[in-house]
């Protein structure tokens, strides 16, 4: 029997993976955003309630080899996979995207959690998060004298001294200039995703001399295989797909 891949998806190059899977396979997700309707692959919508549960899953689904695609943020979800694919007795690949790295000109101060960041961003008056829903629980603990825009992937309601805009990526460097200009942001607030769609916010923050406060990358849990680019990791399944799956 060949192998059967569950593809757990979270960040952009999934979807490219997905596109080259065929219907014997899963793609996964959370159920944030736009489920995709041109797939051959099988689409699966929803969590799976722990390691334990993903673990009953991948044995009652048949699969043989797990896939993470998930943000580099999702540590929960990540350590989650590992967990599960280790009691499922299956190997877990990860696709674990690049870190964005400093450039000349670049002011980036990382801060550790919330609080480290609230407390880096005392001194400024018109920041721009672009942490996705997180700060939506913190409304009520913006100081008087800023002003918050939120960028998330769908609008929702705010308060009166935040506002938050839904988008989606990829953005163009002349909308973010048009956006720090508009709003005045004088600190930006971000992941370190890596991802190409989101960079040029940091670019426009580069040439308007406007601060980072970057959240520091979690710690990932340690699988079988990692690769740093989609295509990397597309080559590979397709020689997993065609290998006959190993008993146990």
């Amino acid at each position: 029997m060949s192998r059967r891949i569950l593809l757990l998806g979270g960040v952009t190059e999934a979807l490219a993976i997905a596109r080259q899977l065929g219907p014997e396979h899963v793609y996964s997700l959370a159920g944030i955003g736009r489920v995709p309707q041109d797939l051959a692959c099988q689409v699966r919508v929803g969590g799976y309630g722990g390691a334990e549960g993903l673990a009953a899953y991948l044995h009652e689904a048949g699969i043989s080899l797990l896939v993470d695609a998930t943000h580099p943020y999702a540590a929960q979800i990540s350590r989650n996979a590992a967990c599960a694919a280790r009691m499922a007795g299956i190997p877990c690949w990860a696709l674990h995207r690049p870190a964005w790295q400093a450039q000349p000109g670049d002011d980036w101060r990382e801060v550790d959690d919330w609080a480290a960041l609230m407390k880096a961003l005392a001194p400024f008056e018109r920041p721009l998060f672009t942490l996705g829903r997180e700060p939506l629980q913190h409304l009520d603990e913006i100081p008087p004298r800023q002003f918050w825009t939120l960028r998330a992937l769908d609008a929702c309601p705010g308060n009166e001294r935040c506002e938050v805009i839904g988008a989606r990526g990829p953005f163009r460097i002349e909308d973010e200039r048009g956006l720090f200009e508009r709003r005045a942001i004088d600190v930006l607030v971000s992941k370190n995703s890596g991802s190409v769609a989101t960079e040029p916010k940091l670019e426009v923050a580069r040439e308007r001399g406007v601060p980072v406060l970057i959240l520091k990358r979690p710690l990932l849990p340690a699988v079988d295989r990692v690769f740093a680019s989609a295509a990397e990791l597309t080559a590979a399944l397709a020689n997993a797909a065609k290998m006959p799956e190993q008993a146990p």
